[in-house]
């Protein structure tokens, strides 16, 4: 067989391996979907709730957090719902306190491995389904300017964690389902997950030490305006009946607390880039190297053949 026929099978399988390396990036910059595991109750958000102006420390009730628009800005607001009236507010001016009351010891059993915590140690839970003497922490992309400005949905990220142990979210459809994990502060890169339009989800936030948390969150979008749109805000908790809400509000957080090319603060409306424009480039290179792959295959077959024909038609060895 000709030199060029043995070498191009060698290119196609180093084309195979490219092929699947891109798959594997692309999987890894698309975020994930956060699927609904249970209902929620019915929410509806009305367009002129106010903001709510103030320090304030939320320590049970229905909060999220969500996508809202200020002044015709995009941003990341706390939505709380413990009163009567709901109102939005300032990630900066609200402590999410996390009271003993959240308590609950970490189940033997490998499914819950993901937590880096020993079976049986006491750690607070901010349950997805409701205790009614513990905060309840979810999301919403509710907001009546969002969900007619936004494509299809938005994408929530943490960035970074900054407190005495780490923090997990993750979500569970029943006691026998595997949990889906969101968030977790042990891994060093920002982990986005998506959103679709019109969603209200709750889900279990595990802290492993009591203490004060400053959790970097960005929500981004497409508008149908074709603009993207991207701002950073950090959620204050404090973990645990010792420690103070005034240690809460003063703790600052800096970029260091971010992964690497990421902003770790940002003021209102923000600009930051959209995880999608990645996706698309690399799966658009994969499809190119795909097609890449198909030629050289072909050219390939049809080396072999040209070989074959070139053997066929050479006299035997040996033939007088």
């Amino acid at each position: 067989m000709s030199r060029s026929a043995r070498s191009v099978p060698a290119i196609g399988r180093w084309a195979v391996v490219g092929v699947v390396a891109l798959v594997a990036v692309v999987a890894a910059q698309a975020p994930a979907a956060a699927r609904q595991p249970t209902p929620t109750p019915g929410q509806t958000i009305a367009a002129d709730q106010p903001i709510a102006t103030g320090r304030v420390v939320l320590d049970v009730g229905h909060v999220d957090i969500g996508p809202r628009y200020v002044d015709d800005r995009w941003t990341l607001l706390v939505h709380d719902g413990t009163r009567a009236k709901p109102v939005w507010r300032s990630p900066d001016d609200t402590v999410l306190r996390v009271s003993d009351a959240a308590l609950q010891a970490v189940p033997d059993d490998p499914a819950y491995a993901f937590l880096g915590v020993d079976a049986g140690k006491q750690v607070h839970v901010v349950p997805q389904v409701q205790n009614q003497d513990v905060v309840w922490l979810g999301w919403n992309t509710q907001d009546p300017q969002v969900m007619e400005s936004i494509q299809r949905g938005a994408t929530l990220s943490l960035l970074g964690v900054r407190g005495p142990g780490t923090l997990t979210m993750f979500l569970q459809a029943g006691n026998f389902a595997a949990p889906q994990v969101l968030w977790r502060s042990a891994e060093p890169a920002a982990q986005p997950f998506w959103v679709e339009v019109n969603t209200h989800t709750h889900a279990n936030w595990v802290f492993s030490e009591p203490g004060v948390y400053l959790v970097t969150v960005r929500v981004s979008a497409d508008l149908i305006s074709g603009e993207a749109v991207s701002a950073t805000r950090t959620l204050r908790f404090a973990v645990g009946d010792a420690t103070g809400t005034d240690e809460a509000f003063a703790a600052t957080v800096d970029n260091r607390d971010a992964p690497a090319g990421e902003a770790a603060t940002g003021a209102v409306g923000d600009a930051g880039p959209s995880p999608f424009p990645m996706a698309v480039v690399l799966t658009g290179a994969a499809l190119l190297l795909t097609a890449v792959l198909v030629l050289l295959l072909l050219r390939g077959r049809q080396a072999k053949r040209r070989a074959e024909r070139e053997r066929s038609a050479s006299p035997l060895e040996g033939h007088p």
